[in-house]
């Protein structure tokens, strides 16, 4: 098992990883669009692409920050339930043990 320090090191390498990933992406995303802008010239199909790569980079970045709050959220409530002792245990008829 990892220990807390090893445990934040790999959630730190995973959060930074992946907002690498977000990153370039985007920027892979944005300089296509540009490439392909510059080459077609034309006013209405320049604003298509241009347009669509901007939604394409709103729903990555969007994406990432929000599974990255929704996890972030879900970790600090299993820690909290861990250090306060975790609640009890329900058996199969919804009632704890001992009931």
């Amino acid at each position: 098992m990892l220990n807390s320090n090893d445990n934040k090191a790999l959630q730190t390498t995973r959060a930074w990883a992946g907002l690498l990933v977000v990153l370039f992406g985007d920027i892979g995303i944005a300089l296509a669009a540009i490439l392909v802008a510059l080459h077609i010239k034309t006013g209405p199909e320049v604003a298509a692409i241009l347009t669509s790569a901007f939604a394409a980079i709103t729903a990555m970045t969007s994406a990432y920050f929000g599974i990255r709050a929704a996890a972030n959220t879900a970790q600090s409530a299993v820690s909290a339930g861990v250090q306060s002792g975790g609640g009890g245990q329900a058996t199969q008829g919804g009632q704890r043990s001992g009931q």
